[in-house]
């Protein structure tokens, strides 16, 4: 049983940041020393690009470290946006581990040099979400909604008018290629890991829609009203587990049908025990549904990084969307990292110490901030 304990315990690393309780501000500061404030902005009626609107739309976030601002303007000159992946909040990113990684002195993004904000997207830990009260009536967001809402925050609710760079893991990634093309001269590098700058089709939307329909279809979903969680919940959720492993950990953890059913168990008990939300889910799969970057990365004026993994599931080299990229990106680095004993699939963003060579180089490299 230990290995599938393992194998459940890391696959839900990423999934209990999204859904434990938000600590107060105290309590976060004590537990988390590194974290210098957290709060909340409320967006005034915030508009969604598909018509619908909200007369209150909250945001929360954390920051890390303090504003540097030019002597001569006052402008703040190191802030880095770090925008989180789909099953996850602004506190992946301070776990020790990815905290010794990356903000650790010396680190790429040492928190003692740069001014690091950290947000919960729409959807999802202290940020307006259906399960607040409007279940499957809560606005249908997407990826490009995510994005300005987190832009107002920069700009309206913390003062920034331009950022050092935006960093973004998995769904993260993505908003930060959108940042790129939607927000052009707001920032000096974008760095997306574990995504591809390209629409949701093929597998990547298939088993999307598998877990969609699967909840959407059950009678027990209620329309979103549902007293408990909706069965399908529990049968198709394995399929996010399946996607974003890697081949070689499940043969070697999953060695017989003994180990499945123990895993599928574990699944299911965490599926129906309200720490995951079926309309939260629902709705932030469906939300990729208007990402597609690559009609306008000629549109990309900030210096590219771009990291990606070989035994990524969800982001296939064979694809060919980073290679295409290569060739409209104007100064963009594109980095593999071949498969090893060190990484885990998509989920190996949550390994920083992997790629934090190549952020520390690409960083270097960056001209002084104005």
């Amino acid at each position: 049983m230990r290995p599938i304990l393992s194998l459940f315990v890391a696959w839900c690393l990423q999934l209990s940041l999204t859904f434990a309780q938000e600590a107060s501000i105290k309590k976060v500061a004590d537990q988390n020393p590194v974290v210098t404030r957290e709060s909340d902005y409320v967006l005034k009626d915030f508009r969604f690009s598909d018509g619908g609107s909200s007369p209150e739309l909250k945001l929360h976030y954390r920051t890390i470290g303090q504003p540097a601002r030019n002597p001569a303007t006052g402008e703040v000159q190191n802030a880095v946006l770090l925008i989180h992946g789909t099953t996850s909040t602004g506190k992946m990113f301070l776990t020790r581990s990815f905290q010794e990684a990356m903000f650790q002195p010396g680190q790429p993004l040492d928190s003692t040099k740069y001014y690091l904000i950290l947000p919960d997207a729409i959807g999802l830990g202290g940020s307006s979400k259906p399960s607040d009260g409007l279940h499957d009536r809560f606005p249908h967001y997407g990826y490009k909604d995510m994005v300005v809402a987190e832009q107002r925050l920069v700009t309206e609710g913390l003062g920034i008018k331009h950022l050092r760079a935006v960093f973004g893991t998995s769904m993260g990634g993505m908003h930060a290629w959108l940042w790129g093309e939607q927000y052009p001269t707001l920032m000096d590098a974008i760095i997306p890991v574990a995504c591809q700058p390209d629409k949701i089709a093929g597998r990547n939307l298939f088993w999307r829609r598998i877990i969609t329909t699967a909840i959407r279809s059950d009678p027990q979903w209620n329309g979103g009203d549902y007293h408990q969680p909706p069965p399908s919940l529990a049968r198709v959720y394995p399929v996010f587990q399946l996607m974003t492993s890697n081949a070689a950990r499940l043969q070697k953890e999953l060695t017989n049908v003994e180990q499945v059913n123990a895993l599928l168990q574990n699944i299911a008990e965490f599926c129906q025990s309200g720490q995951i939300d079926a309309n939260d889910l629902v709705h932030r799969l469906e939300a990729s549904a208007d990402y597609d970057p690559a009609p306008d990365l000629e549109k990309i004026q900030a210096a590219v990084l771009a990291i990606n993994f070989a035994d990524d599931e969800l982001n296939p080299p064979e694809l060919g969307s980073l290679d295409r990229a290569k060739q409209r990106v104007r100064n963009g680095q594109f980095v593999l990292i071949p498969g090893s004993g060190e990484t885990d699939g998509h989920m190996t963003l949550l390994n920083a110490s992997v790629y934090a060579p190549f952020v520390a180089d690409f960083l270097a490299k960056l001209p002084a901030a104005p």
